[in-house]
């Protein structure tokens, strides 16, 4: 009888794990060159204005579409992953983002075409999400489903770990680039330069990922004849409290990571007279804390559950964002940095776990969809305008409104992963 506890003889742990990994640092790396770009270059390229907030939060506004496209790509990229396999779709999603990646690196600015190169920008964006928003849930289920029991926190942490990485290669080349180029030659071409060199990243990850077998739970799963014709109907009929408190539980994962990187890069610089490479310095240092929390929110999550781990993880964000105009009104560089890091921390005792968690809550065969679509769903609610609303707020009000956004956000995940249904599913 086959051993379904470990994983499976064709993929060895370190191809399941560093195939996991580089598909989502790849992804991540192309998602944020983007977030950066909206900040420090498509204001002044494609959305010219007199009013330089109007032209941020234009181009925020572009930054947002990827969340709004992400749930298409699960469903899409879910559907095929749950009926024909991990693999090839796996593969799918890493090609739709990189080609959407590198064409951004080609578009003309809105000098040269006017009015049809935002728009050509927005398409590109679109098809980053629909390609990150099914690589996401394939990834972590790679990782996942060929995981022992007692280590599927520590397996599933391993995409997860590509979301901090790919933003300190995004940062460092957007850091690289701004110091030894003039800022007119950055403008020009300099910042187009990580975009079209994604496609070297994705060269990689592509024969990677064609070197890895199915997971042992897809097939056993098609050996019992598991099967359901439409994974997305099924969810809608069955899991829809999971698919609905899972993506609530997800919310504040998303917004607190996208106040500390998109929002503060933006404010930072635009209102607190931070020099964009200072504050860059300051953001990827921050993220050295993320990536160091994530592996240890695992190892405790498989010590005391995923959802316990996520329940306190969730708290300490609703207090944290009570001291948010605290340290970032400060004017302190050091008060600041401490903010940013502490932040980073949290994000990363949230987001460690949350992929197995996620998946956990849904059967085999339609778990590629369901924990793709709480995911990403959780996106629009917690990220795509969640830049934009804490400006709007910040501006209007102050920034201890933003804070009170976050603590909000983090009460109503809170109660989510209170009430939320969690059965155990067979791998």
């Amino acid at each position: 009888m086959k051993d379904n506890s470990m994983p499976n003889a064709k993929n060895s742990v370190k191809h399941v794990l560093f195939g996991s990994l580089i598909g989502t640092t790849i992804e991540f790396f192309d998602f944020y060159i983007y977030a950066n770009a909206a900040v420090l270059v498509f204001p002044q390229l494609f959305f010219p204005s007199s009013d330089n907030t109007l032209a941020t939060l234009q181009s925020l506004a572009t930054f947002s579409i990827a969340f709004l496209s992400r749930p298409l790509g699960s469903a899409f990229f879910g559907h095929y992953g749950d009926k024909i396999g991990r693999k090839f779709t796996l593969v799918a999603a890493l090609l739709t983002m990189g080609i959407s990646t590198v064409a951004i690196g080609f578009l003309p600015s809105y000098a040269s075409i006017g009015v049809a190169a935002p728009l050509l920008l927005m398409l590109c964006r679109f098809g980053q999400g629909v390609g990150l928003g099914g690589e996401w849930g394939g990834a972590v289920l790679l990782a996942i489903e060929n995981a022992p029991p007692n280590k599927r926190a520590w397996y599933g942490m391993f995409p997860q770990l590509g979301a901090p990485i790919g933003l300190l290669l995004s940062g460092g080349t957007f850091l690289l680039l701004t110091d030894t180029l003039s800022n007119d030659d950055f403008m020009n071409y300099g910042w187009r330069i990580p975009f079209i060199a994604s496609s070297l990243l994705v060269v990689i990850g592509f024969y990677i990922r064609t070197k890895i077998t199915e997971t042992p739970s897809f097939e056993n799963s098609k050996k019992e004849q598991e099967e359901v014709k439409i994974p997305f109907l099924t969810l809608i009929k069955s899991y829809k409290n999971q698919l609905i408190f899972g993506t609530f539980a997800a919310v504040t994962t998303f917004l607190v990571f996208y106040l500390m990187t998109v929002f503060t890069l933006s404010w930072a610089t635009s209102d607190l007279g931070f020099a964009k490479r200072d504050f860059l310095l300051i953001q990827l240092f921050s993220v050295l804390f993320f990536a160091a929390f994530i592996p240890i929110s695992a190892v405790v999550a498989d010590i005391i559950g995923r959802r316990k781990m996520l329940i306190i993880a969730t708290t300490a964000i609703a207090v944290f964002g009570f001291a948010f105009s605290y340290f970032l009104n400060s004017g302190s560089s050091v008060m600041i940095t401490v903010f940013l890091c502490t932040g980073m921390a949290l994000m990363g005792f949230t987001y460690g776990p949350l992929g197995t968690f996620l998946s956990e809550l849904f059967p085999t065969v339609v778990r590629y969809s369901g924990a793709s679509l709480t995911f990403n769903l959780a996106g629009i609610l917690g990220a795509a305008f969640a830049p934009m609303i804490a400006i709007w707020l910040a501006s209007t009000y102050s920034l201890t409104y933003v804070g009170f956004y976050l603590t909000i956000a983090a009460c109503i995940s809170l109660f989510a992963l209170l009430v939320i249904n969690k059965e155990e599913h067979k791998f």
